[in-house]
């Protein structure tokens, strides 16, 4: 038996697709007008068939909406997918500095978080060495809503039928002793996050770390993202809440909060 030759693997099936439906995306990115189906079989090189069951799953998921029968053109969930993206930028840039000034005035760590699903990721931090906590969360690090403080704004701003469905979803699974596991207390402590205007974790995600957060909203006044104090439990201070408010503040007019309001 001869093993001078291999055959080559064909492309996974999953890759093709994937990179036939990049295809279509790309020609319909470069045309201002809705595209025929014709066309598009034309300037990608697939077959018509092809082509349009791969444009009906698009339209389906609202990345490419149908104007009219055989005529295509790019969907509405592509610009709030491009939106999302342009937001955690933006905010990262407006962030940068405002955090290493908080940071200087507290000498605790600061994060700023944004939403993703069900959890919050840790998009930048501002720390030094004498943090102390066991724990650190770097950035790309995810954790649930209800464990902390960035998480508790963003259940804040829903209402109680999303809440519910979030604690469904998630079954509110705890951490630490003082963890929010009922969707009674959780209800409670986002009341109590509505009337202060900012949220606190209490060593719920991790014994001995207290975290406090505030809101940076966009210039549609949208929660984007939440701004937060970390620190060991026995340096935790309410007297930055203050700071940590007009700083979340100052961000939020970067991105445009206020200008457009009322």
């Amino acid at each position: 038996m001869s093993l001078t030759s291999q055959p080559i693997s064909p492309t996974p099936p999953a890759i093709q697709v994937i990179e036939r439906l990049s295809t279509l995306l790309a020609v319909l990115a470069k045309q201002s007008e809705p595209v025929s189906l014709k066309a598009l079989s034309q300037e990608t090189g697939l077959h018509p068939s092809t082509a349009h069951r791969i444009l009906n799953d698009l339209v389906l998921v609202r990345m490419v909406d149908r104007t009219e029968p055989g005529y295509y053109q790019l969907g509405m969930r592509l610009l709030e997918l491009g939106n999302l993206v342009k937001a955690r930028l933006n905010v990262r840039d407006a962030a940068a500095v405002p955090m290493r000034e908080l940071h200087r005035l507290t000498g605790e760590t600061i994060n700023l978080s944004v939403r993703q699903g069900d959890e919050i990721v840790y998009v930048e931090r501002a720390v030094s060495e004498r943090s102390g906590m066991q724990v650190v969360r770097a950035i790309g690090g995810r954790a649930p809503l209800h464990l902390t403080s960035t998480g508790k704004l963003f259940l804040a701003v829903e209402d109680a039928r999303q809440v519910r469905s979030y604690s469904m979803r998630t079954g509110l699974a705890g951490q630490t002793r003082n963890s929010i596991t009922d969707v009674g207390g959780l209800e409670k402590e986002l009341a109590a996050v509505r009337a202060a205007g900012y949220a606190r974790d209490n060593e719920e995600l991790e014994l001995g770390v207290r975290c406090i957060a505030a809101a940076i909203r966009d210039d549609g006044g949208r929660l984007v993202a939440g701004l937060s104090i970390s620190a060991p439990a026995d340096r935790a201070n309410d007297g930055w809440v203050e700071a940590l408010r007009q700083t979340a503040d100052e961000i939020s007019r970067s991105l445009g909060f206020g200008k457009n309001q009322g």
